[in-house]
């Protein structure tokens, strides 16, 4: 019974912040990697972030600077702080786990998925 739940979406201002957390239940991943990605309307899913175990990140290059990754594993959890916002960022956001993470980068396709919380930056 792994489950994600994604939390901390919703509305903002261009410029604004919002940060966003993920609760998993059913496994600890305390040792494994956990992650974020995002999909627009039209689009593709695309990486938003990547942790690795020992706390090493990556980013995608359309967030890296603005959005920074963050893990608490006695929480089971990993949060997104996204900052300085924009209306590309408009998204449904969704948390991973159990990924793989080489070389610094994450590889999502393997994790676990959460349902998704909505961002939407008004311009």
């Amino acid at each position: 019974q792994v489950q994600l739940v994604e939390s901390g979406g919703g509305l903002v201002q261009a410029g604004g912040s919002l940060r966003l957390s993920c609760a998993a239940s059913g496994s600890t991943f305390s040792d494994k990697p956990m992650g974020w990605s995002r999909q627009a309307p039209g689009k593709q899913r695309e990486l938003v972030a990547g942790i690795s175990s020992s706390g090493s990140t990556t980013y995608g290059d359309s967030v890296k600077g603005r959005f920074t990754i963050s893990r608490d594993n006695a929480k089971n959890t990993v949060h997104l702080q996204m900052d300085s916002l924009k209306p590309e960022d408009t998204a449904v956001y969704y948390c991973n786990a159990g990924g793989v993470y080489f070389s610094g980068r994450y590889y999502p396709s393997t994790a676990y998925w959460g349902q998704g919380t909505q961002v939407t930056v008004s311009s």
